[in-house]
């Protein structure tokens, strides 16, 4: 504080008798005329003095507020003498210290919560009393009495800028705030953000971020009932200008709104290419409205995640659940997927039974793996870490008997017999285990990869500080920044040149029709099938590694017909022929990978720039297998004749020509490309 500030505390310090000054007993203009012309001659105008006037009582607690913060406390107002519009009105008002009076006792009632609140009050007795006069008929305030003694230490400059009478969010800043909420960017990003806009050191807002965290708290606390009328109105603002947009909800017997569920047009588009595996998951919560939250997520072709719905429910119950599943099926048109991966709740599988049936129901394994620290460190101890390494070997087993056969060792070794997690995850064991899943198609859902996109991307606008109205507004910004985002990874991918490490017909074929991250989990097991040897047996063929003296897996062949298959289930769980399948193709001289083996959802003719009508897609979708299976076949059929060939040459560049003579409909100008792949 400044050298004045403390000179100022010496002049108003307490009377020569040392009585401690009470709001009562305080010096006077009408009481102590003497002590009056005392105090002006030891002040200026930056120094409150008796007989100071002031138009209105607000400018005086303004002044008295920039004296107190100069000297290293804050003020508050007091009591009054009068009231406005009775008799003389409001006569007389008194302006304290934050640390006068006493913290009153409070009343303890065991039936609610108590807030274990401190208070920083302790009797100081610095105060400013101004009191209304008139003067030639004009109303004025004048100050009538003024102690600044304090019995506290008072802050410096550097401290007092956080006492909360000075914390204040200006109207703008409360705007650029909301602004940042809506996007989903952390209270610190906000912060940082301000400081550079302002251009001010990391800490000198004149906020906290504990006061951003309680302003935007209190932006999202409003009335249930408006913020559900909030969130309808806003599904049906959306439906007007987007009528692909999909919604349903139900309300319950008090006309309230109960579950909600929406998805967007781009969401339907990608479930009509990427909807055979989906992730429901329901592990999350609107904390701020209390409602569990429920997002169908999957992956498109550039291994991806991609949204396909979203709901809010009141209750985790099967009636809840079942309705939710109902509302998504009748977003895509009936289309159940050919996997669903949840969360364990027996409610939900349950309801996926029922209004699923041909769907293969799963668990989330990184859901599972994430409780185990809850479920079994206090249990193992030391061993906790060896555990789990057996249980990942276990979860990775080949057969159904090697995991449970391990299992039962590895229930023995860690005496885990009567553990009911060890239980239940046996009991469970069908729909988490990969023995029991490979024969299923996932799509690289089940890897840990894959769960940390997905859970980023829900973090992105489940993190969004933003009202439930607009809650589906904010997703649908997420969503599209996530397709803005997928497009330019998808354009870099194309854009790399890709590595050829075999060097086989096999691997330059796949990597012109497969998009760039389906090739790399094929080229991956392109390379290991050089370690594996293949002997054929009576109704097949036998292959493994070239270490192995025995086992192996057995493999299908029928080349007239170009059906290949593998007792490891790779290609059914992946989509992508396994390191087995590929060393049988290349022992019989197969240059191309079958057709049936390269999937279309892996192609990059299913690139996340096709735009088709939904009502087109599956008639289009099937048009572009079908001249890529007669493509195929021109090609095999014209390669058996020189005469063959030049034919089907000269034929095929007039057709070429022909088609690039008619023109492109403007809806279809980003349609289906084939890549080089034809």
């Amino acid at each position: 504080m400044s050298s004045e500030d403390r000179h100022t505390m010496m002049v108003y310090d307490d009377p020569p008798d040392e009585r401690s000054l009470s709001l009562d007993e305080a010096s006077s203009a009408d009481d102590s005329p003497n002590q009056t012309r005392i105090c002006l001659e030891g002040t200026n105008d930056s120094v409150p003095y008796i007989g100071q006037r002031f138009a209105t009582h607000d400018a005086a607690y303004d002044f008295y507020s920039e004296f107190a913060r100069r000297c290293g406390f804050s003020i508050r107002r007091h009591r009054t003498e009068g009231k406005d519009g009775v008799g003389k009105g409001l006569t007389r008002r008194y302006f304290v210290c934050h640390r006068a009076g006493n913290t009153p006792v409070k009343v303890t009632n065991d039936s609610k919560p108590q807030r274990n609140r401190k208070s920083s009050r302790c009797g100081c007795q610095a105060y400013l009393r101004i009191s209304k006069t008139l003067d030639l008929g004009i109303i004025e305030w004048r100050v009538t009495g003024f102690a600044n003694h304090h019995n506290h230490e008072l802050l410096e400059p550097n401290q007092v800028r956080f006492l909360p009478a000075y914390r204040t969010i200006s109207d703008n800043d409360k705007s650029r705030i909301f602004m940042y909420a809506k996007t989903g960017i952390s209270v610190q990003q906000m912060m940082r953000l301000m400081e550079l806009e302002k251009c001010v050191e990391p800490g000198y807002l004149p906020f906290t971020e504990k006061d951003v965290r309680n302003l935007i708290q209190s932006f999202r606390k409003a009335d249930p009932e408006d913020e559900s009328i909030g969130l309808l109105r806003m599904c049906r603002n959306i439906k007007e200008k987007d009528l692909n947009f999909r919604f349903e909800y139900t309300m319950d017997s008090n006309n309230r709104l109960e579950n909600i569920a929406w998805s967007y047009a781009s969401s339907i588009q990608a479930y009509e290419l990427f909807g055979d595996a989906v992730v429901f998951d329901t592990t999350h919560r609107l904390t701020a409205f209390d409602m569990p939250l429920g997002v169908w997520v999957g992956i498109n072709n550039y291994g991806m995640p991609c949204f396909f719905g979203c709901v809010l429910l009141r209750e985790e119950n099967l009636k809840s659940f079942s309705w939710a599943l109902k509302a998504f099926l009748g977003f895509m048109n009936g289309k159940a997927p050919q996997t669903m991966l949840t969360d364990q709740n027996m409610c939900l599988k349950e309801a996926v039974a029922t209004e699923m049936p041909t769907t293969k129901h799963a668990l989330c394994i990184w859901l599972i793996v994430a409780k185990f620290p809850s479920w079994f460190n206090a249990v193992l101890g030391d061993r906790y870490n060896e555990w789990k390494a057996e249980f990942y070997r276990l979860y990775n087993m080949g057969s159904i008997e090697d995991f449970e056969l391990g299992w039962r060792e590895m229930v023995n070794s860690f005496a885990l017999h009567s553990n009911r997690h060890i239980a239940n995850l046996f009991s469970l064991r069908s729909l988490w285990a990969l023995p029991y899943l490979r024969s299923h198609f996932f799509a690289g859902l089940t890897t840990t990869g894959q769960s940390k996109l997905i859970n980023a991307f829900i973090q992105r606008f489940l993190s969004a500080q933003t009202r439930l109205a607009h809650f589906v507004e904010q997703v649908a910004v997420a969503v599209d920044f996530k397709d803005q985002a997928g497009e330019q990874q998808t354009m870099q991918q194309n854009l790399q040149n890709i590595c050829l490490k075999t060097g086989a017909p096999m691997e330059s074929h796949a990597a012109s029709i497969l998009t760039p991250f389906a090739f790399s989990k094929l080229q991956e097991q392109l390379v290991l099938a050089a370690h594996y040897a293949s002997f054929q047996v009576e109704d097949g063929f036998l292959v493994r590694h070239h270490t192995e003296l025995e086992g192996g897996r057995k493999v299908y062949w029928v080349p007239r017909e170009g059906i290949i298959s593998c007792t490891c289930h790779h290609f059914e769980f992946t989509g992508i022929l396994c390191r087995h399948a590929l060393r049988v193709l290349s022992t019989g001289n197969c240059f191309q990978i079958p057709e049936r083996y390269l999937p279309l959802r892996w192609c990059r003719s299913n690139s996340s720039s096709m735009r088709l009508l939904p009502g087109t897609l599956n008639d289009q979708v099937a048009r572009v297998q079908l001249l890529r299976s007669l493509v195929s076949t021109l090609v095999a059929e014209s390669a058996k004749s020189k005469e063959r060939l030049e034919t089907a040459t000269q034929q095929v560049s007039v057709l070429l020509s022909r088609i690039r003579e008619q023109p492109i409909p403007s809806q279809d100008t980003r349609g289906v490309s084939m890549h080089g792949s034809l």
